[in-house]
């Protein structure tokens, strides 16, 4: 998808980059840290689905070294360019779409891409196909619904803003086919896949730095989209933008629910 065609959040957009910066700060331990625990080394040949920003790409890349092969898909690779070397290929690509593009890889994964795509069946049926026997497979997805609040303690009128534009914002992502609770079926899923030894756990950030960075930054990328919706004004907007860029609130987001498995 495109921001025209569905896509509530272009990659083009500068706010884009530092929403990848945010999610990097966020959640980059936590993925990194189960996917050295599913063993990619030296060798490995890995598909990074959706890749969007180049943070987890370039931890790949340096993992499995010049004997391995990282493919990075991404419907707008325009972020990726300079991680376009080997042992990376960067492609253009739609995974509830298109073809897998190749096969026999010892990893796949995906982090926040599912919960977006229209045909979240296709996509995923796309890449356990794409596994090698004994492959593994790790996607992560967040489930806004299983927490919608960004102010869980709601106790004045900052807060009460804030969650009340937060419900804007998921409406708008409801509105253009995310599947909000999609998270909690990954567990489910993946074991219908067919995979095998499934498990998952969940990261759940609250009052980091990096929260307050990644509201600045999508607020100020769907803000007219919030106005123009009905869901806001411009002037409520100004005041929770300056609200939470004040630092003085405690902010989170949505848990990020990681879950894996292994083909037979």
């Amino acid at each position: 998808m495109t921001s025209s065609d569905g896509y509530l959040l272009d990659n083009r957009q500068d706010e884009a980059g530092r929403r990848f910066d945010a999610f990097a700060t966020l959640f980059d331990p936590t993925t990194f840290r189960h996917l050295e625990a599913l063993g990619v080394g030296p060798g490995s040949r890995c598909w990074e689905v959706g890749a969007g920003g180049a943070s987890v790409l370039s931890w790949l890349a340096a993992k499995v070294g010049p004997a391995g092969q990282v493919v990075a898909t991404d419907i707008d690779t325009s972020r990726l360019v300079s991680a376009a070397r080997p042992p990376v290929r960067v492609l253009v690509h739609d995974v509830g779409a298109g073809e897998a593009p190749g096969e026999g890889f010892d990893l796949v994964h995906a982090r926040l891409v599912l919960v977006h795509v229209p045909d979240r069946e296709r996509a995923l049926r796309s890449m356990v196909e794409s596994l090698r026997p004994g492959g593994r497979l790790l996607i992560e997805d967040a489930d806004p619904a299983l927490q919608p609040l960004i102010c869980p303690d709601e106790h004045g009128p900052r807060e009460r803003l804030a969650n009340r534009l937060r419900h804007g914002f998921r409406r708008l992502l409801a509105d253009r086919g995310a599947d909000l609770s999609y998270g909690r079926t990954l567990l489910r899923l993946l074991r219908e896949a067919g995979l095998h030894g499934v498990q998952a756990d969940a990261y759940f950030p609250v009052a980091s730095p990096a929260c307050t960075a990644l509201e600045v930054a999508t607020v100020r990328q769907i803000r007219d989209r919030l106005v123009a919706a009905g869901l806001a004004t411009d002037a409520e907007i100004d005041q929770h933008l300056a609200d939470v860029e004040s630092g003085t609130m405690d902010l989170a987001t949505a848990p990020l629910i990681s879950a894996w498995g292994r083909k037979a």
